[in-house]
């Protein structure tokens, strides 16, 4: 049942991106700020966090869980550490992901030799 919530959440959070891209004038860049964004902020209000119990990985890993990380990372850091928990707590609760994509993304780049859009 776990991979049905994580599949309906997941897929519900993709068409909300396909219809921004496809009904406004949204680049694909304009929707990754407005989802990572908008995670933060449904973070901070506590909207996010229910949809995360609910729906697991499937709201955790796409854009919106970037922002629900960074928010949550610096709520938590902030709650230890006092306002310097603000500045440090986002980047320490994603460091792990961040690192790994530009691993692996430099890594595919040396095996598959990628060229450049003309």
């Amino acid at each position: 049942m776990e991979y049905i919530k994580a599949f309906i959440v997941g897929g519900i959070i993709c068409v909300i991106g396909q219809l921004l891209m496809d009904s406004t004038k949204l680049t694909p860049a304009h929707v990754l700020v407005t989802f990572v964004t908008s995670g933060a902020i449904l973070t901070a209000l506590g909207i996010y966090e229910p949809i995360v119990k609910f729906g697991g990985t499937g709201a955790t890993i796409p854009l919106p869980g970037f922002g629900y990380s960074l928010a949550k990372g610096a709520i938590d850091s902030v709650k230890k550490a006092g306002l310097l928990g603000a500045f440090t707590g986002g980047i320490e609760s994603t460091a792990g992901g961040v690192a790994a994509a530009i691993v692996f993304g430099y890594l595919m780049a040396v095996i598959f030799n990628p060229k450049s859009k003309k």
